[in-house]
């Protein structure tokens, strides 16, 4: 259902097939009425220390008008986490963060999680727009930078090669450490790009100082989206508008590839001045567009003791981790 208003690279195909790569199990459900297929659900098996439990990332893909949909879901969903004895089900729905959204998952006795699946408060770009009202529309500062770069004559360069994802990595060690988050593994994120990239849907941008690398940014193309999903920067790159001439490359790829909008992913508000990746969040807002706030995570509770201690859990990682 890749046509889907709500399609995107975490409830698809392809994300399937990379959680299987490493070693997660799944479902895949479809949805019918009359014979045709009017919703999908990736169901992923996640083993964990504190307990295992289902995710539903960035779905299920159904119509959210339709309560006998939506009820069938949900049941498939407490089905499939007694099946495999799962203590609790997240899901992170690809829907707008209102009153009314939150009420339907509640009326089916779900509750707030604890803590986040996936981006929920996000920058997206519409890319209907032509290259010059996108680009007055950016930010004096932006806009300054992408022409800097242009004029210091840096290079963009893409690859879908996964052996350019060790050099990813490397770099993405750099970042985390400077900016004090989590790095994925090396394999999550090699799997992840070889699954994507064997269907032409993902690239890696690469921004240079003649040969000195700057910043990379890793960008997956899905149904009508771009989204961006991970970046890094080198300390030269600190020094020079790399970042800013990828970003604007990858717009221009998106649009050449007929997609209608650019997902910067996930951002902080502007007043969280003190958040880790408020200055990351300055960054993505200067391209212009608008925020996009999905509804926060919904856990269906199966087993209530066990996740009484997996909440405890996550709330002390909450604090540590700042997010």
């Amino acid at each position: 259902m890749q046509d889907h208003p709500e399609a995107n690279f975490l409830h698809s195909w392809f994300w399937g097939e990379f959680q299987q790569s490493i070693e997660h199990r799944i479902v895949r459900t479809g949805f019918y009425k009359d014979g045709t297929l009017v919703g999908v659900m990736l169901f992923i098996i996640e083993d964990a220390r504190r307990g295992r439990y289902g995710v539903v990332p960035a779905g299920p893909i159904i119509d959210w008008n339709d309560t006998k949909l939506i009820a069938e879901a949900f049941e498939t969903m407490r089905q499939l986490a007694e099946e495999y004895d799962c203590v609790f089900v997240r899901v992170r729905p690809q829907l707008l963060a209102t009153d009314k959204a939150t009420s339907k998952f509640h009326e089916f006795g779900f509750r707030s999680a604890p803590m986040h699946l996936h981006a929920e408060l996000t920058w997206q770009l519409d890319l209907t727009q032509s290259e010059d009202l996108i680009l007055s529309k950016m930010r004096k500062k932006t806009r300054y930078e992408i022409k800097q770069a242009e004029k210091k004559q840096i290079s963009i360069t893409t690859t879908q090669d996964p052996v350019a994802i060790d050099r990813f990595y490397d770099i993405q060690l750099q970042t985390a450490q400077r900016h004090g988050f989590v790095p994925f593994s090396k394999n999550f994120l090699k799997e992840q790009f070889k699954v994507f990239v064997a269907s032409d849907k993902a690239v890696l941008f690469e921004a240079y100082n003649q040969k000195e690398l700057l910043a990379q940014a890793y960008i997956i193309f899905y149904g009508a989206e771009a989204a961006y999903h991970y970046g890094t920067s080198t300390d030269a790159g600190r020094n020079l508008p790399g970042a800013y001439a990828l970003q604007w490359a990858a717009i221009k790829e998106a649009k050449k590839r007929g997609i209608t909008r650019y997902n910067f992913w996930g951002v902080t508000k502007p007043d969280q001045t003190k958040h880790r990746f408020y200055g990351v969040s300055i960054f993505k807002r200067g391209f212009g567009g608008e925020e996009v706030e999905y509804l926060h995570a919904q856990d269906l509770v199966v087993r209530k003791t066990h996740y009484l201690v997996n909440s405890i859990v996550e709330n002390i990682r909450k604090r540590v981790r700042r997010v």
